[in-house]
């Protein structure tokens, strides 16, 4: 499962403002409502505040990986915001979050939802791929990026 693949330029945010996790998923929930992903941004937000309140999903190194399941949802997908200033996320080495992977799977595909999860970390793990997203100026700079380099 290839990164590039499950995201594109309409659902790549690179300057993100927001003080506070709440905020920023807030944010995300109505950029991703806004594009017809979702019915409503109140209802996605309020999946991905669930899980965050289950644990952080700040996985240090500046990235989170917040996620859920929606109903109604074709296929898994990968909303990407950057946030240049950071923001607690609660990660466990205390880092700022500044790039997310929000993780948006259909409710009826389990399975599915674990490969695009399991395939993000691969994909941060194996580079400075994180950190290269930092440094590109607008959205379809970070998905030509993720084309070539999607894992």
């Amino acid at each position: 499962m290839r990164l590039g693949s499950l995201t594109r330029p309409e659902l790549i945010f690179p300057e993100l403002r927001a003080t506070d996790r709440t905020q920023l998923l807030r944010l995300l929930a109505e950029q991703v409502a806004e594009r017809g992903l979702v019915q409503g941004a109140d209802e996605l937000f309020q999946k991905l505040l669930e899980r965050e309140q289950l644990g952080s999903t700040g996985i240090g190194s500046g990235i989170a990986i917040p996620h859920c399941k929606v109903k109604g949802l074709a296929q898994g997908v990968v909303a990407i915001g950057v946030v240049p200033e950071g923001v607690d996320f609660g990660a466990a080495d205390g880092q700022p979050v500044r790039v997310i992977f929000m993780v948006i799977s259909p409710s009826e595909s389990p399975a599915e939802h674990l490969q695009i999860l399991a395939a993000i970390s691969r994909w941060i793990k194996t580079g400075q791929h994180a950190e290269a997203i930092l440094g590109l100026p607008s959205a379809e700079a970070i998905y030509e990026f993720l084309q070539r380099e999607g894992g």
